[in-house]
């Protein structure tokens, strides 16, 4: 080997760097144990005293901040916290760049893009393929009605073709979507929690954000979703609206049915009660209606005066809404009154349940005279009676027409709604005259958080856009350490198991691959250090997975050069050999460079945990290649000049895996009648019996993990929840009786906040009664430190992003394999070669997902077709190609080299001699699996489980399918002619 010294000098120097880089960690973590000591299972106070640690110098010189931003990140898996992903609307944007233009052609193309978007296109070529189809060149982009307007100003002038605005279109809502990213971002980070992630997933208008140790999922979710549409407008006292309210009420008692069946008889004392309550300011003078006898009023209470015009149960405002949109209705009102916009309250804690509705005085145009962009800054304070409020500061602009407003309410006793993402937060009156200075303030049943959130996102600014969450995970803290521990458990027991194997089977020589192991370990965690990778469970399990192929290599290296001291060579010589291209080298090369093509695919189409487990796979085997070939040669060669004896095996394993005459090639009908028969019942199951089991990754829908504290009958709350939700509910065991994990459809497509509250309600109230012991809703839903009942991890996925993430795995496993038949050909230039491949490949494709499709149903543990599992089969893939290189790289060598026979017998003959590296090189990695199966834990269960049947299926396709479609594959006369020029070099 040359250079051995700058080889050792650049190892013993990455090593301490990697030490170094590693000690922020380990400080890190020491700090953060203090901080839950001193806060004894107070979030909050543990998470102000990190705060205050934040500029204290702690380690070399550096911060607690900057140190925290030098270690390793746990992802939520291992944290716990709240993942979402947002989905910018980017048609709101474009209907904003048009000035929201009322052009038909213009809006049924939004419509058609929306509907009939491809899987992983981006809304805004779906948008121009159906503006072009809609207006079939009789509307041009460029029109007034259309993008030349004020909004886009000189950027786009009637002059331009439509490929010109679309480029310019695009830029616009490229810098919408950075503005948003820019909003979230400071949002983000006033928000509190330690390590926030935030990104833009490419130009597709969709951010992902990561919360570590964030528990509260309502609050998270309203702080991420509000748009920080501010408005302030007049607004109608309840008498202003009297005759409306009766009138409708007359309308709906035609087309509605009666909610009870005895309706009043009665009904003209049950009107004169509602008119009393109408225009009588008494409280006294009440009288609740005959409920049935008024539509309207059963489902809205009017209210006695002010601006407020009623309340309603949270349940009946769909209904409201609905009815104070029809035209009948509509009609009713007459002169200012046609531009009425209603409006409903802030849900507050004094009227739970209930919510109180506004009408705003807008105008034809429906613009406030006053928005928030006139806000400079906003403050959480409290007001004059000691409540919670925020106070905001407007520019000059803001503060003269401030002033104007407050003074007309001043001066006609009136009253101004403050609306935020049309939602009013309050609408008081002025008693004290014109307010100058631009200053103003919200106030209404607050607590402090609430006006804490408040202020940040006035301060950060309004989205471009409506905001929606597509997809979200929330995981407990109990939940994340339990992975952690299963995670340490399985990692240790794996690399105990590899090492006493190394051990046994090649003695001394094995002791050096265990120090080349721990060395690559301690490599590998410095460069997750160095780049401030985040570590999530399937990160653990590739690191687990890590141990296996950074044994691969030493495995092909020793047999190697047991093959040559068999041939007589001397210890020097066949260490020389065996790390050389013509002997193990070539194989190795081969064996990783396909491992690391399916690895870069995973990568690039791969999301969140399993980008994770992608990045810890990659950098194990370029770390686990530094290791086998540099620090285990060097090992060997300080072995060989102190004069060791090395034999690379045991006087157990000497005779092991050796002296294998089987013909492979001559059980080729039986294997292929076998795989035949797999690959037709697997096909059968998967397209018309039982399907797969596809998780919400695939067809969207809501998942829980629900733990309780007493074994339940899954059928029981599939009934029950069956009834709730009117909704198919599945609900299956995940690791023990106790403990279930939950999912159904309702109200998927339905992104606000509101809908994922309710989905949380009706799912508490279907199962509190299946605790023994009280539980609220509280903390039944949100995660806190410790907690072990009730929702354990919570994950949604819009259906569009299911289309995508589908999408994305079958161009993933069809580009891997793709990538991989180029590569082996041009590498073994043969298109036979990749074609042997590619059809072990794809059998173990299809057994893997045969498996899966006939036992999904009966087996113990979960096994869903999710993106944890394509990166499982995708992984399959990477280690099939292992085993099938080693296998071709040894016929190539075999042809080339000088061994007798004909085509046939030299491929036997090349089977028969790698036995020993391809039994050795699958059971390392079977133990370690197996290893992960036990103790990883029930959330990587399934996705080990796919890996595991792949490498035993993936050995048995290297021998018996791959090898025989090359044979049968390559011509007889192309055979004749190698046979031919191999024995004349001979």
């Amino acid at each position: 080997m040359q250079n051995k010294g700058l080889i050792k000098f650049f190892a013993i120097l990455f090593a301490l760097v990697c030490i170094y880089q590693l000690s922020f960690t380990f400080v890190s973590n020491g700090i953060e144990k203090d901080a839950k000591a001193f806060a004894g299972g107070d979030s909050d106070k543990e998470l102000a005293y990190l705060d205050s640690m934040k500029d204290s110098v702690v380690y070399l010189g550096y911060t607690y901040d900057q140190v925290r931003n030098k270690q390793i990140n746990k992802g939520l898996d291992l944290e716990g916290g709240i993942n979402v992903m947002l989905q910018i609307s980017v048609k709101d944007i474009i209907h904003g760049l048009a000035n929201n233009s009322k052009n038909p052609v213009l809006n049924k193309a939004l419509s058609e893009a929306t509907k009939n978007r491809q899987g992983n296109q981006d809304y805004l070529d779906a948008f121009f393929i159906a503006f072009d189809k809609e207006s079939n060149g009789s509307v041009k982009l460029a029109s007034p009605e259309l993008f030349t307007n004020r909004i886009m100003g000189d950027a786009v002038n009637t002059k331009m073709t439509d490929d010109q605005v679309k480029a310019v279109i695009k830029k616009k809502v490229s810098e919408s979507i950075d503005s948003a990213f820019g909003v979230l971002t400071e949002r983000i980070d006033k928000f509190g929690v330690v390590q926030p992630n935030i990104q833009k997933i490419g130009e597709s208008g969709r951010i992902m954000v990561e919360l570590p140790g964030a528990k509260d999922i309502d609050r998270v979710k309203k702080l991420l979703q509000s748009t920080a549409q501010l408005e302030f407008w007049e607004a109608y006292k309840v008498n202003d609206l009297q005759g409306f309210l009766m009138g409708a009420n007359e309308v709906l008692k035609k087309t509605e049915k009666a909610e009870t069946a005895e309706v009043a008889k009665d009904t003209t004392k049950a009107n004169s009660d509602i008119e009393k309550l109408l225009t009588d300011k008494s409280k006294d003078s009440a009288v609740a209606p005959v409920k049935g006898a008024n539509p309207l009023f059963d489902k809205l209470v009017p209210s006695q005066g002010g601006p407020v015009i009623g309340m309603a149960s949270t349940k009946d405002t769909a209904a409201v809404n609905n009815w104070f949109k029809r035209s009948d209705i509509r009609s009713l009102l007459s002169g200012d009154l046609r531009y009425v916009r209603f409006a409903w309250g802030k849900e507050n804690k004094k009227n739970k349940g209930m919510l109180e509705l506004y009408a705003l005085k807008t105008n034809r145009e429906g613009i406030p005279d006053l928005s928030g962009n006139v806000i400079t800054g906003a403050s959480d304070t409290f007001d004059q009676f000691g409540k919670p409020s925020v106070e905001m500061q407007m520019n000059n602009r803001g503060a003269q027409v401030w002033e104007e407003m407050t003074g007309k309410a001043y001066t006609t006793q009136g009253y101004i709604a403050i609306v935020l993402d049309n939602v009013v937060y309050s609408a008081p009156g002025v008693s004290t005259g014109p307010i100058a200075g631009g200053n103003s303030q919200i106030s209404g049943s607050f607590d402090v958080t609430e006006t804490k959130d408040l202020a940040n996102i006035l301060r950060a600014g309004k989205l471009p856009a409506s905001a929606d969450i597509v997809q979200s995970e929330v995981v407990g803290p109990s939940l994340g350490q339990e992975a952690i521990d299963n995670g340490i458990l399985s990692s240790i027991a794996g690399l105990l198991l590899v090492s006493l194997w190394m051990v046994i089977y090649y003695g001394k020589s094995g002791w050096y691959a265990n120090i080349a192991l721990i060395v690559n370990l301690l490599f590998l965690f410095g460069f997750l250090a160095s780049l401030g990778a985040v570590l999530t469970l399937p990160g653990i399990a590739g690191i687990v997975l890590t141990m296996g192929t950074a044994v691969d290599a030493n495995i092909i290296i020793y047999e190697r050069a047991k093959e040559e001291l068999r041939h007589g060579k001397t210890l020097d010589e066949a260490i020389k050999t065996s790390f050389s291209w013509r002997g193990a080298m070539s194989s190795i090369t081969d064996a990783n460079v396909t491992h690391v093509l399916t690895g870069l695919v995973l990568l690039i189409f791969g999301t969140g945990p399993v980008k994770g487990f992608a990045t810890t796979l990659l950098i194990g085997i370029f770390t686990s290649l530094f290791t086998s070939i540099f620090i285990t040669r060097m090992m060997l060669d300080w072995s060989v000049r102190r004069g060791d004896k090395l034999t690379f095996v045991t006087n157990l394993s000497k005779n092991w895996f050796t002296n294998f005459h089987f013909d492979f090639l001559g059980a080729k009908k039986y294997t292929y009648a076998f795989s035949s028969i797999v690959v037709i019942v697997s096909c059968v199951s998967i397209f018309f019996v039982n399907g797969l089991d596809q998780g919400i990754d695939f067809v969207g829908g809501r998942t829980f993990q629900v733990k309780f504290d007493k074994s339940v009958s899954t059928e029981d709350v599939k009934k029950d929840l069956g009834d709730i939700f009117k909704d198919n509910v599945d609900a299956k065991v995940f690791g023990n009786d106790s403990q279930l994990r939950i999912t159904t459809k309702y109200k998927i497509e339905e992104k606000t906040v509101a809908a994922d509250a309710e989905v949380n309600k009706l799912l508490f109230e279907g199962l509190k009664k299946y605790y023994s012991t009280p539980i609220t809703y509280e903390q039944f839903v949100n995660t806190y430190e410790g907690k072990k009942l009730g929702v354990l991890q919570a994950s949604k996925v819009d259906g569009s992003v299911a289309d995508d993430i589908k999408t994305n795995s079958i161009w993933a496993i069809l580009g891997s394999m793709a990538i991989v038949f180029i590569y082996l050909m041009v590498s073994f230039r043969k298109w036979q070669y990749s074609l042997g491949a590619i059809a072990a490949v794809a059998h173990d494709v299809i057994f893997v997902l045969g498996i899966y499709s006939l036992c999904y149903k009966f087996m113990p543990f979960h096994m869903e077709m999710d993106q944890h599992f394509i990166a499982a089969i995708l992984t399959v893939i990477g280690y099939s190609m292992n085993d099938t290189v080693i296998v071709f790289d040894r016929v190539r060598e075999y042809l080339a080299g000088n061994t007798k026979g004909n085509f046939r017998d030299i491929v036997n003959t090349s089977i028969n001699t790698t036995m020993s590296r391809t039994i050795n090189t699958s059971l390392t990695m079977i133990m370690v699996l197996l290893i992960m199966f036990i103790f990883g834990g029930d959330s990587i269960r399934g996705f080990i489980f796919a890996m595991l049947v792949g490498i035993v299926v993936g050995t048995y396709s290297s021998l018996f399918i791959a090898t025989p479609v090359l044979v049968d594959t390559v011509s007889k006369k192309d055979k004749d002619l190698i046979v031919k020029r191999h024995n004349e070099e001979v």
